[in-house]
C-alpha cells in the first residue's frame, strides 16, 4: 500500500486526529452475520484481550490528551465500541468513562458516545451513561422480520425485542439526553417501507443507514437483473422521508444534499477521515471496518504505550484518507460527483491486485441515488426540530407505519410561510411561535404531533410488557387503515397519565387499556368488531366516549354495531346506542360536549384518570349542571376571542378537555394542569365566564410550555437556583419561574386588552394588566441573569421579553 500524499515514514506534519474508538470489549452476545469484525477476512479479534485494561485506557486517554493539547482541539470524540462495549458491565464501564473523562475533561470539550446492541442496556447503565453523559447509539435494521434476518443470538433467538426495550428506556425523559440516534445496516430483501416505518417509530434523534460492508473480492448481494438495488432501495426510503418533511435526520441524505448541515461523513464525502481506533490490547488500528478487506487491513504497527497520536496519523492507510481528490483513483478523479460521493467508504474500494485504487463496489448505486437525491425538492430550511433533548415518539412491531412526522410550514401560511420567514429553521420557528405566548396552528400542530408520539411510544412499551393482543392486532389494523380514528383516540389527554401510572409499577397486576381503546377507534372508524374489555372499578370505561355501570363483572364482550355497542357481561347483554335518547342509555354515562364555537370541547367528568392535577376532581356532573358548566364555558370561551383573538385561536386548535375541580369554599376559583395531560385543563365551577377565561389561557399556557419543554430543554436540569417572585412567597426553582412568567404573560395580555377599552371595569383592570405585566417583566429578568437556562432557553427567555415590549405602555 502507498500513500500519494508521501507521509509514509516522515516526521512531516499531519492532520489533528479528533475522532477516537475505543474497542473496549472485544466479544459480543450477539451473532451477526454480516458483522465484520467477527465475520470479515481479519480475524485478530481471537488473539486479543477480551476487554480493555485499566492501563490500555489510561494510556489511551492520556495519548488523545496529549495530541489535542499540541494541536489546540477544542472537542474531542470518543466512541466505545466492540464487540460490544455493555459486556464490560456497569462497574465496568463507569471505570472507563471515569479515566477517559478525568484525562480529556480539563481543557477540551469531551464527546463521548457507545455503539451498542441494546440487549444488556438497563436502568441502571442507563443512569450511568445520562450522569458521564454518553451519547448512545443503537443498532437496529428495522421492524422484526427485518431485524432477525442477520442480528440474532447465537442460538438464532430474535433480538429484536431487546434492542426495542433499550430504545424505550432511552425515550424516557430521565434518560433521553443519551439517545443519539438508530444505525441500521441495509439489506434490500427487507421491505423499505417497512424499515423505515420501524426507524421512525423509535423516535431517534439521527437515522444512520449504513450498507452492507463489501469488497469487490466479495462484492454485496444483489438480485438478479437489477443494476443498482441499494440506490433503488434507499431511493424508496428517501421518498417516504422527502413526503414526511424529513421528520428527522438520516445522515447518508444530509450528507448527499448539497448545502444541509453534516455534509461529508466516512461513507461519502471528500472530507479527511480524522479517525483511529484504539483495540482493546492498546494497538492503533486505522478504520476498523477495513477488518472486511484482508487479514491484517486495519493495522499500523503501532500501540497507545510506545506511538503518540502524530505517528499514528503518519501511517500511510490514515493519511491518504485526509488528502480527499488526490487520493482517490483515476477513475473517481474524472467523475462529476465525486466531490458528493468521495468515492464511497474506503473498505469498499478493496480488490486484490489493485488494493484501494478503485471505485466503491457500490459505485453504481450511489451515482444513481444522488441522482434520485438531486430530482427531488431540497429543503430551505431543516423542517424538524433539532433533536435537542429529543421527543420521543414510538411504535411497536406491527404499528402503524404512519407516524406523522413534524410537519414544514407550509407556504402562504399566516405568520411563517417560507417566503416570510426565509432561512428561519423549524426550532427557530417553533420557538419564536410559542414564546411570543400564543403559536399559531403550524406550532400547536406540532407540539401535538409530539405528544401524540410520545402517548405512542409510551403505548408501544406497555404492549412490550403485556406481549402480543387482539387488540393491539386491532388497533395496527385500524392505524393502517383508519388513522384518523386511532389518532382521535390517542391523542386522548389522561391516555398518557394511565400509561405512565401503569409502566410505573410493572408486574403488578391491574387494568390494561388497550381493549377498550381498540373499542373506540373500532367506533370511530365504523368497523364491526368484538372486543373482550376488562372492567374498571364498577364500570366498562371507553376513553372518549364514556362509561357504561357494570356491577361485579371483571370483563365485558363488546360489539360494535351501527350507531353503538352490544356489551355482555356475565349473563346479562346491553345495547348502548351512542346516538339518540339519552333515556335509552341505561347506566350509560357519556362524555359530554360544552357548545364551544369553533372548538371540539369535552366536559370530562368520566374517566378514571382525570384525576392527576394533584386536586381532587369532581364526581361525575348530573345533567344541570354539566349544562351550566358548558353554557359558561362557551361564553369565556367567546370573552377569550374577544380580548386576544390569537389566544382564542390557539384555545380553539388545541385544547380537548375541561376537568371540573371538586369545590372548595376556600378557594373558589381554581384551575391547574397536569404535564402528561396535554390538551386538558382543570378548573373549578364559576358561574363567572369573565374570569374562567383568564383561567383558561392560564392554564393553557402551561400546556403549550410543557410540550415544549418535552421537545428541548429550556432549563439546565443540574441547576438548583432559586428565583425570588411577586406572586409566591418561596424562591421558585428556575423552571417553575419560567411556567409563571409563560402564564402571566398571557394573562397579563387579556387584562391589558380589557383596561384599553370603555367598560366600566376597565380601571380595575388596568391595576390587573400593570400588576402581571411588571411581575412577568421582573421574573423574566431574574430568569435571563440566572445563568440557570440553556442556550435555547435564552433565547426563548429573550422572545417572550420582546413579548413583554408591547405591553409597557400603560393601557389607556
Amino acid at each position: 500500500m502507498t500513500c500519494r500524499c508521501g507521509a509514509a515514514g516522515s516526521a512531516a506534519p499531519c492532520r489533528p486526529i479528533s475522532q477516537y474508538v475505543l474497542k473496549v470489549h472485544s466479544r459480543c452476545d450477539l451473532s451477526c452475520d454480516h458483522c465484520y469484525v467477527y465475520q470479515g477476512a481479519d480475524q485478530t479479534w481471537q488473539t486479543r484481550p477480551i476487554r480493555m485494561a485499566a492501563s490500555t485506557v489510561r494510556a489511551a486517554a492520556d495519548r488523545i490528551a496529549e495530541h489535542a493539547r499540541a494541536h489546540a482541539l477544542p472537542v474531542v470524540h470518543v466512541v466505545l465500541h466492540g464487540g460490544e462495549p455493555l459486556l464490560l458491565g456497569p462497574a465496568g464501564l463507569r471505570e472507563v468513562l471515569a479515566e477517559l473523562r478525568a484525562a480529556l475533561t480539563p481543557g477540551v470539550v469531551l464527546d463521548l458516545r457507545m455503539q451498542t446492541n441494546g440487549v444488556l442496556l438497563d436502568e441502571e447503565l442507563c443512569r450511568l451513561l445520562v450522569a458521564y453523559d454518553v451519547k448512545v447509539g443503537v443498532s437496529l435494521d428495522g421492524d422484526r422480520a427485518a431485524n432477525d434476518r442477520h442480528r440474532v443470538f447465537a442460538h438464532g433467538g430474535s433480538s429484536h425485542s431487546q434492542a426495542r426495550r433499550a430504545l424505550a428506556l432511552l425515550r424516557r425523559p430521565e434518560f433521553r439526553s443519551s439517545y443519539a440516534g438508530i444505525l441500521c445496516t441495509v439489506d434490500v430483501r427487507n421491505d423499505p417501507d417497512e424499515v423505515y416505518s420501524a426507524l421512525l417509530a423509535e423516535a431517534p434523534p439521527r437515522i444512520d443507514l449504513l450498507l452492507p460492508h463489501a469488497t469487490w473480492d466479495r462484492p454485496p448481494w444483489r438480485p438478479p437483473g437489477v443494476a443498482t438495488p441499494y440506490a433503488d432501495w434507499l431511493g424508496r426510503i428517501h421518498q417516504r422521508w422527502v413526503d414526511d418533511g424529513r421528520p428527522v435526520p438520516i445522515r447518508l441524505f444530509d450528507a448527499l444534499t448539497p448545502g444541509q448541515p453534516g455534509g461529508g461523513t466516512e461513507a461519502v464525502g471528500l472530507a479527511p477521515a480524522d479517525l483511529l481506533v484504539v483495540e482493546t490490547d492498546g494497538s492503533w488500528e486505522q478504520v476498523d471496518s477495513l477488518k472486511v478487506a484482508f487479514h491484517g487491513a486495519p493495522d499500523t504497527g503501532l500501540d497507545v504505550f510506545s506511538h503518540p497520536v502524530d505517528d499514528a496519523a503518519r501511517h500511510p492507510g490514515v493519511a491518504i484518507r485526509q488528502v480527499g481528490l488526490p487520493g482517490l483513483c483515476a477513475e473517481c478523479r474524472a467523475c462529476p460527483v465525486v466531490s458528493r460521493c468521495g468515492g464511497g467508504l474506503y473498505p469498499h474500494r478493496w480488490r486484490t491486485g489493485t488494493g484501494f485504487d478503485n471505485p466503491s463496489v457500490y459505485c453504481a448505486d450511489l451515482l444513481a441515488l444522488i441522482a434520485t437525491v438531486d430530482s427531488r425538492p431540497r429543503p430551505d430550511r431543516a423542517v424538524a426540530p433539532e433533536s435537542g433533548s429529543g421527543a420521543a415518539p414510538a411504535a411497536a412491531d406491527g404499528q402503524p407505519p404512519r407516524r406523522p412526522g413534524i410537519p414544514a410550514p407550509r407556504a402562504g401560511e399566516s405568520a411563517g410561510s417560507a417566503e416570510d420567514r426565509p432561512g428561519e429553521s423549524a426550532t427557530d420557528r417553533l420557538l419564536t411561535e410559542i414564546a411570543g405566548g400564543h403559536g399559531d396552528s403550524w406550532a400547536l400542530g406540532v407540539l401535538a404531533q409530539t405528544q401524540l408520539s410520545i402517548t405512542r411510544a409510551l403505548l408501544a412499551t406497555w404492549r412490550d410488557t403485556t406481549g402480543d393482543s387482539v387488540a393491539w392486532e386491532l388497533l395496527t389494523e385500524l392505524d393502517a387503515t383508519a388513522g384518523d380514528a386511532v389518532d382521535a383516540v390517542l391523542t386522548h389527554p389522561f391516555l398518557r397519565p394511565w400509561l405512565v401510572r401503569r409502566l410505573a409499577r410493572p408486574g403488578t397486576p391491574d387494568d390494561d387499556l388497550l381493549p377498550a381503546l381498540a373499542v373506540v377507534a373500532a367506533v370511530r372508524a365504523g368497523v364491526d368488531t368484538v372486543v373482550e374489555v376488562p372492567t374498571r372499578g364498577d364500570a366498562l370505561v371507553l376513553p372518549t366516549l364514556g362509561r357504561l355501570t357494570l356491577a361485579g363483572e371483571r370483563t365485558a364482550t363488546v360489539r360494535t354495531i351501527a350507531g353503538g355497542l352490544r356489551v355482555r357481561a356475565g349473563s346479562v347483554e346491553r345495547m348502548v346506542p351512542l346516538d339518540g335518547d339519552a333515556a335509552a342509555r341505561v347506566g350509560w354515562q357519556p362524555v359530554r360536549r360544552a357548545p364551544v364555537v369553533g372548538a371540539a370541547l369535552a366536559i370530562e367528568d368520566v374517566d378514571p384518570e382525570r384525576n392527576c392535577y394533584g386536586q381532587p376532581v369532581a364526581p361525575t356532573l348530573d345533567e344541570p349542571a354539566a349544562v351550566a358548566l358548558g353554557r359558561t364555558l362557551a361564553r369565556a370561551w367567546q370573552v377569550v376571542h374577544r380580548d386576544v383573538p390569537a389566544h382564542g385561536a390557539a384555545l380553539d386548535t388545541g385544547l380537548r378537555a375541561v376537568v371540573p375541580l371538586a369545590p372548595d369554599p376556600g378557594a373558589p376559583l381554581r384551575s391547574a394542569t397536569a404535564r402528561e395531560a396535554f390538551g386538558a385543563v382543570a378548573v373549578t365551577r364559576t358561574p363567572d365566564a369573565e374570569a374562567l377565561a383568564v383561567l383558561l389561557v392560564h392554564e393553557w399556557q402551561h400546556g403549550k410550555l410543557g410540550a415544549l419543554l418535552d421537545l428541548y430543554d429550556l432549563v439546565d436540569p443540574a441547576s438548583t437556583v432559586l428565583i425570588p417572585v411577586a406572586w409566591r412567597p418561596d424562591p421558585r426553582p428556575v423552571e417553575g419561574v419560567l411556567q409563571g412568567v409563560y402564564a402571566h404573560l398571557a394573562v397579563a395580555e387579556v387584562w391589558h386588552a380589557r383596561a384599553a377599552t370603555d367598560r366600566p371595569d376597565a380601571r380595575p383592570a388596568r391595576e390587573h394588566a400593570l400588576r402581571y405585566r411588571d411581575w412577568t417583566r421582573d421574573a423574566v429578568d431574574a430568569l435571563l441573569g440566572s445563568g440557570a437556562l440553556t442556550d435555547l432557553g435564552e433565547r426563548f427567555v429573550r422572545r417572550m421579553r420582546h413579548a413583554l415590549e408591547g405591553l409597557r405602555a400603560d393601557p389607556d
